[in-house]
């Protein structure tokens, strides 16, 4: 339907006396009870969210442990919640468990390495890094000519750690780790004041010197990559793809630089917290950042890892900090009695603040209505224990609005179903057509189709 005459922009000034400040939203912009005016498209998100080590896994369901046991111990829409996820059960109609699936490539490496390929699905089997680029990043290049950011990284830890013990869920098309940031008032000031403090005028002046510092570098990289012999070339292509990144998020920002982001209200966020003296508060606290990114269309992408493999890391002390437990990566080794209890009680700790989240992301809304309706939100870890990759524990939530039929537990069978079919399933109902991504084998046959 062709644009009408009472039928604004969403982005509409208005101007005067030398000021131009962005209208409010009005009905008249898409919305409304008048059906017959075009609504604006609705957005659609990805978050991902991952813990490491495993979680509490029980022979069956008649042992005594059977309800730390972390998957549900009947399959379809009946399941029932066991202790371990118990804190999701008022959003069993918004989400999915989903059992059976993994990555073929990481199911005979060490388990902790699988961490590195959560979201790629790459051979690290061998001497060499060869990771490929993560389902998140071939969903921010489609999803980011919206917004301001590609996709925002973030991790308890911050960096890209190292081989089999990555700080970060992203890598990029060459299969390189794309750094995680971890300090939240760094993050809100970096992001949410995106003139920095400056006006625009100064903002505009440090974005072209910036733009400058990069085309002297391209520049002199030429001259000098004559000079290099193949293995220094290698390490400066390198170099200059992330450079080339650079440039690219220079060109965003000076583009947007005018454009003002969405009002909102932070005064809630606790910028100023410690994880290791409060890891709910911590968790929370990223986890409203990620919020309020939706909120403000910021980003449409992003991924948290809430903590390394193998013990690395804050995430280690948090059962510790929180229930007078041993560190987490001991603890997923512990054969001592009751130790499925033990562990059990650290991933109901993980599902509480995975709880908060969906509660959170159901109850802020834009004018599309909850964000939850219009997002896939994947939680999980690479290990069912640990260094076991096999049956990924993954809850899928969200995205009701996109047609996922969401309620039931779900098992698939892994000679036929790989994890990247979850992946193919997922960036089809983003609206990123996609017929493979890695080892898939075609679509997920349930929730998703």
């Amino acid at each position: 339907m062709g644009k009408k005459s009472w039928h604004l922009d969403r982005r509409t000034f208005i101007k005067g006396v030398g000021a131009a400040c962005m209208l409010p939203y009005l009905e008249c912009m898409g919305m409304g009870t008048l059906t017959s005016f075009a609504a604006p498209k609705a957005p659609k998100r990805l978050c991902i969210l991952y813990f490491p080590n495993g979680v509490s896994m029980s022979p069956g369901a008649d042992s005594k442990n059977a309800q730390w046991h972390w998957f549900p111990h009947t399959t379809g829409t009946n399941y029932k919640f066991t202790n371990s996820l118990s804190p999701l059960e008022p959003y069993r109609k918004k989400l999915s468990v989903l059992g059976g699936l993994s990555h073929p490539n990481s199911r005979n490496v060490l388990g902790h390495m699988a961490g590195d390929t959560f979201l790629t699905g790459g051979d690290l089997r061998g001497d060499k890094y060869l990771n490929t680029i993560s389902v998140d990043q071939v969903a921010a290049q489609k999803l980011s000519k919206y917004t301001r950011i590609p996709s925002l990284t973030l991790s308890t830890d911050g960096g890209v750690g190292y081989k089999s013990r990555a700080s970060t869920l992203s890598f990029d098309s060459t299969g390189k780790a794309i750094p995680s940031e971890h300090r939240q008032r760094e993050i809100f000031e970096r992001y949410f004041s995106p003139t920095g403090g400056a006006t625009s005028a100064e903002r505009r002046k440090s974005l072209q010197q910036d733009k400058k510092i990069v085309d002297l570098v391209l520049e002199d990289s030429k001259r000098l990559k004559k000079q290099l012999g193949y293995n220094d070339n290698v390490k400066l292509d390198e170099y200059m793809s992330s450079l080339n990144s650079i440039e690219e998020q220079v060109k965003r920002n000076e583009k947007w630089l005018d454009i003002p982001m969405k009002e909102f209200d932070a005064s809630y966020i606790n910028l100023n917290v410690d994880a290791t003296v409060n890891p709910e508060a911590y968790l929370r606290s990223t986890m409203d950042l990620m919020i309020l990114g939706l909120q403000t269309d910021l980003t449409r992408v992003m991924t948290f890892m809430m903590g390394r493999e193998d013990g690395m890391g804050l995430f280690d002390a948090f059962p510790k900090l929180t229930l007078n437990l041993t560190g987490h990566h001991g603890m997923t080794h512990d054969r001592k009695t009751g130790y499925q209890e033990r562990l059990g009680k650290y991933d109901q700790w993980l599902s509480k603040q995975f709880a908060y989240f969906l509660d959170r992301m159901e109850n802020t809304h834009d004018e599309h209505g909850s964000l939850l309706d219009n997002t896939l939100v994947l939680y999980g870890s690479a290990c069912c224990s640990t260094h076991n990759a096999n049956n990924y524990p993954l809850v899928l939530a969200g995205g009701s609005k996109l047609g996922v039929k969401h309620g039931s537990y779900e098992v698939f069978d892994p000679k036929h179903v790989h994890m990247a079919n979850l992946f193919v399933s997922m960036l089809n109902k983003l609206g990123v057509e996609t017929e493979s991504f890695g080892d898939s084998t075609g679509e997920l046959p349930k929730i998703l189709s």
